[in-house]
């Protein structure tokens, strides 16, 4: 006979396997919790940190030659569209005015004379023909006469010949007229081509005397001034740069794995580094590039090769940043950045928008008052006409 002995449950055990059931419930339904979180939300958002600001440099050079003579600020300074900020040398530009001034003149007083050899030639016509009327008078009186003897042969081929001489004489005359007449026909003189462009030239030259004065084309802030005074500005060679801090966004370099559906239009949100997760700036998809970084790299990619590894490409995407949230919290070109692109509405566009019919961007800056160049040419002209 065999007596089998039974050891009871421990309390501590029992416990025990309540708070691993409880953690194991919590873990499932924690997990349960994420699954439905990252479908609802998670699986909702693209995000990056591949993703920096940018914004327009806009590059200031000089349209005529000189030697720098004042420089009107430096970097990190605001200055407004229109401000003066390198002054040139004005001599050269002075003289060069002054010699066009001189050869519109000159052009003037030149087209005086052709014109008063129009009329000089148009009397010389009349004289010619008078002077042959007169040759063929003579040779008409003469011809009776030298059928009875009464004037020699001799006297009426003298006579003869003079009328050709004469005839001579006034077709030479017209040609000159006509030469005359074909230089100034159908223009007043100041409008004669000729006029017309030493007062162009005139205009340039006034032009230029003005340009010597380089004025900012926007408002922004200066950056890489390299420009001295004393130095010699060319036209084409960069002065200085002009960052408007107003025309900032966002490159968002996403893979292209996580491009298919981002759309025009999502709106998303930025978090720059400068300010870390207290500011966020909201802006909106407006646009994917064309191409890839390195399809515009310097040395794009060869992969027709024998040995090639696959690299994940990224593509920039655009975002638009809200203008108040960029004055209240400036960034600044090439800040880093953390883009979420929210793509539950997949119904936008894949590719921007076509060209607009306004311009993106204009200035009126750099806009000359021509009509006062004019006026200045109009004077000379004028002047000149005077008798």
């Amino acid at each position: 006979m065999s007596t089998t002995t039974t050891t009871p449950a421990q309390p501590g055990n029992k416990k025990r396997n309540i708070v691993l059931a409880g953690i194991t419930l919590l873990f499932i339904a924690a997990g349960a919790a994420y699954a439905v979180y990252y479908h609802v939300v998670l699986s909702k958002i693209q995000e990056t940190d591949n993703a920096y600001v940018g914004g327009n440099l806009v590059n200031l050079s000089s349209q005529v030659s000189g030697n720098v003579t004042e420089i009107g600020a430096d970097e990190t300074q605001l200055v407004q569209a229109g401000a003066p900020l390198i002054k040139l040398d004005p001599a050269d530009a002075d003289v060069a005015l002054a010699q066009a001034a001189a050869k519109l003149g000159a052009a003037v007083r030149e087209q005086r004379e052709r014109y008063a050899d129009v009329a000089q030639y148009d009397a010389t016509v009349a004289q010619r023909k008078l002077q042959l009327k007169n040759a063929e008078d003579d040779l008409a009186r003469r011809q009776p006469l030298a059928a009875d003897h009464t004037v020699s042969g001799e006297e009426v081929e003298h006579a003869r010949q003079a009328v050709a001489n004469a005839r001579a004489a006034l077709a030479v005359a017209a040609r000159q007229q006509e030469a005359a007449q074909t230089g100034v026909a159908g223009v007043g003189l100041a409008t004669h081509p000729r006029v017309l462009a030493a007062k162009a030239d005139y205009e340039q030259a006034w032009l230029a005397a003005r340009r010597n004065t380089i004025v900012a084309p926007v408002s922004g802030y200066v950056a890489k001034r390299g420009v001295q005074v004393g130095a010699r500005a060319t036209p084409g060679t960069t002065l200085m740069a002009i960052v408007p801090l107003d025309q900032l966004w966002v490159d968002a370099n996403f893979k292209e794995s996580e491009l298919r559906d981002i759309r025009v239009g999502q709106p998303a949100t930025v978090e720059a580094d400068m300010y870390g997760g207290k500011v966020a700036f909201h802006g909106k998809v407006v646009g994917l590039s064309a191409g890839t970084g390195s399809a515009f790299s310097l040395l794009p990619a060869q992969n027709a090769s024998g040995n090639w590894i696959k690299v994940v490409q990224r593509l920039p995407v655009r975002i638009a940043l809200d203008a108040k949230e960029l004055r209240e919290h400036p960034l600044r070109i090439g800040l880093s950045t953390t883009v979420k692109v929210d793509i539950s509405k997949t119904d936008g566009p894949v590719l921007g928008a076509a060209m607009p019919p306004a311009p993106v961007y204009s200035t009126r800056a750099l806009a000359q008052p021509l009509g006062q160049a004019v006026a200045a040419a109009d004077g000379i002209i004028a002047s000149n006409l005077q008798r």
